[in-house]
């Protein structure tokens, strides 16, 4: 005989928002617009808990996700799920068989590899970016998709450039963007680190020869900003493409100080 201990009631009764599973890794496949991305992302997922319940079945929030990443990854190798807000929304519906919940959320957190070209020497680098993407079961049922993308580049400060006759100290930069947005608003996370990278003095690079070093330095002399200005730029930029609410965080790593500076901003 099998205790279902979870569906006892608990001796404080008091509603839960958020209970679940998290970093929990494996695999998926995304074919986003006829090219097919291979992930290893880690989940979390949530379902709110009522007062009058003990706990949550967590087994069955584990077989949402393998149950759908199985039919992704094998079944569904033809068409694989279009983006991870889909993949998210799927293992949603998949849960809603299995436990009873108002409200859910599915974050997914992984890393997407571009391809960008030197500036000088016109080569091929692949560049890392940390993305996530949450997708939310509202209790009027209704969804709405979280995407986050991190970048980073560089920044050259015009302070110490006005007052130095042109020399100046330059660090690394680390900007945030993140969109909300209903559901089927169709955001690309590309085109979100595009407006991200393309926000700095510069944008970085994994490979850089002489010559591409070069031309780096050269473009941040000529752009150079401050951690502020980045931030508005972002904010500014993501507001004339993407629909929802924007939220933007840069960390500069200060290269003659002591401490990092950050600017944030919201629409």
């Amino acid at each position: 005989m099998i205790f279902e201990t979870q569906e006892e009631r608990p001796e404080i009764m008091e509603n839960l928002h958020r209970v679940g599973i998290t970093n929990l890794r494996t695999v998926a496949r995304i074919n986003w617009k006829g090219k097919v991305y291979t992930f290893i992302p880690t989940f979390e997922i949530t379902i709110d808990v009522p007062a009058e319940k003990k706990g949550i079945h967590m087994s069955r929030l584990v077989e949402s996700i393998t149950e759908t990443m199985g039919e992704a990854v094998e079944e569904e190798v033809l068409e694989p799920h279009t983006s991870l807000e889909e993949l998210g929304k799927c293992i949603i519906k998949r849960l809603e068989g299995k436990h009873p919940h108002r409200r859910a959320e599915v974050w997914i957190k992984t890393q997407l590899v571009m391809e960008r070209t030197t500036p000088a020497s016109g080569r091929r680098s692949l560049e890392t970016y940390d993305v996530e993407v949450g997708v939310v079961k509202n209790y009027d049922g209704s969804f709405e998709k979280v995407l986050r993308v991190k970048a980073i580049g560089n920044t050259a400060c015009p302070h110490a450039m006005a007052n130095n006759e042109g020399k100046t100290h330059i660090q690394r930069a680390v900007g945030e963007l993140e969109v909300r947005a209903p559901f089927d608003e169709e955001i690309a996370l590309e085109d979100m680190i595009d407006v991200v990278e393309g926000s700095f003095s510069h944008p970085t690079y994994t490979l850089l020869k002489t010559v591409d070093e070069n031309a780096v330095v050269q473009g941040m002399y000529r752009n150079p900003k401050f951690v502020e200005d980045v931030a508005r730029e972002i904010l500014a930029r993501a507001k004339e493409r993407f629909k929802g609410r924007i939220h933007v965080r840069v960390v500069s790593h200060e290269s003659i100080h002591k401490h990092d500076v950050i600017a944030e901003t919201w629409s």
